[in-house]
């Protein structure tokens, strides 16, 4: 979902020994950011420091913010060539298909002045799992990426201006936008790492004709640690920071092509996705320990019954899991998974 707004400030207020100032309401979350002195008229700019862009994520409640100059992402855009020409990507595309477009920021809205980047952590403790009962990864236990594309929308009303929101979106490489701009760095297993959720995170993005102060990148990286390297069952991360599509068992799970044979019993009971690189992440151990004694957000779903999947109707299935990536929408596919989970747990 892609949204485009033109809104401005809600309101100025004179503050005694200030002057008058911007500040922005929503009737949700109050008021807080303040911004130009005066309402902007066309032509003007609103400008937005980054203490306040911090003070308005943590009043929303988003977990990790910034802000970096939209410009291209030229670098990023030569990688994905070129590890697109080696093959790398299998037939995934997403944002790799059209990198013309996903690494150039500039280009998604007229004026664009900043890239807003924007992390949610989704991270819940996994219940036992019952069963005959396969297993979700933690990122679609429930729809993090729709609350995080309303957080982002509710950025957009408070700073004003014109904005796009993009969440899950083929249109921008959120990683990168997140680097640049402060959010987290690229970990080993080419996820982005905050500094206080690990990468139990979903990321979404906002541009917007608003100029925000900059926030530097982390001055942070993985080190010597090869964990997620050594953990990876099928060698998906042997070159450090580069995914082989074609070794992970992820993007296996969503592919409509027929899984290779010895691939199958490494998945387990997974019957989507795969967390093993993130679950032995050192920088997940902080929120992973605050977050111990919470419990599932509501609507969580960590487990699903195999029986049901086997039994379901796939086009039923496939309505029912609308927030999985499924080629054609096919929900036979998800059916497939759930075959081999309950062989694997039979075995």
């Amino acid at each position: 979902m892609i949204e485009r707004r033109r809104t401005q400030p809600d309101q100025d207020l004179t503050r005694p020994g200030r002057g008058i100032r911007r500040v922005l309401e929503d009737e949700h979350v109050g008021a807080a950011v303040r911004v130009d002195t005066h309402r902007p008229h066309a032509g003007q700019t609103i400008r937005v420091t980054a203490e306040d862009l911090r003070q308005l994520a943590a009043e929303i409640g988003i977990d990790a913010i910034g802000a970096a100059r939209a410009e291209p992402y030229a670098e990023t855009e030569r990688h994905i060539r070129e590890r697109r020409a080696r093959g790398l990507f299998a037939d995934m595309r997403f944002t790799m298909a059209h990198p013309e477009e996903s690494c150039h920021p500039e280009t998604l809205l007229p004026d664009a002045r900043t890239v807003v980047s924007a992390a949610l952590c989704y991270y819940a403790l996994e219940p036992e799992r019952p069963p005959e009962h396969g297993r979700l990864p933690r990122y679609t236990w429930w729809d993090a990426y729709a609350e995080l594309r309303e957080k982002l929308d509710a950025v957009g009303r408070r700073i004003g201006g014109t904005y796009r929101v993009l969440v899950d979106a083929n249109q921008h490489v959120d990683r990168e936008g997140a680097a640049r701009s402060g959010v987290g760095f690229y970990g080993k297993n080419t996820m982005i790492i905050t500094q206080r959720h690990g990468s139990w995170v979903v990321l979404g993005t906002l541009v917007t004709d608003a100029e925000l102060e900059p926030t530097p990148p982390l001055d942070a990286d993985c080190g010597s640690c090869r964990l997620c390297i050594d953990a990876c069952p099928t060698g998906a991360l042997d070159e450090p920071g580069t995914l082989d599509a074609n070794r992970c068992l992820s993007y296996w799970t969503q592919s409509e092509h027929e899984m290779p044979d010895d691939y199958r019993p490494r998945l387990g009971a997974q019957v989507y996705g795969c967390d093993i690189c993130q679950d032995v992440c050192p920088w997940n151990r902080g929120v992973e320990k605050r977050r111990a004694q919470a419990g599932l957000p509501p609507g969580a779903q960590p487990h699903v019954s195999l029986a049901d999947w086997l039994a379901a109707d796939p086009h039923e299935l496939r309505e029912r899991y609308r927030r999985l990536y499924v080629p054609r929408n096919d929900g036979r596919l998800l059916q497939r998974n759930a075959a081999i989970a309950q062989e694997n747990i039979s075995a």
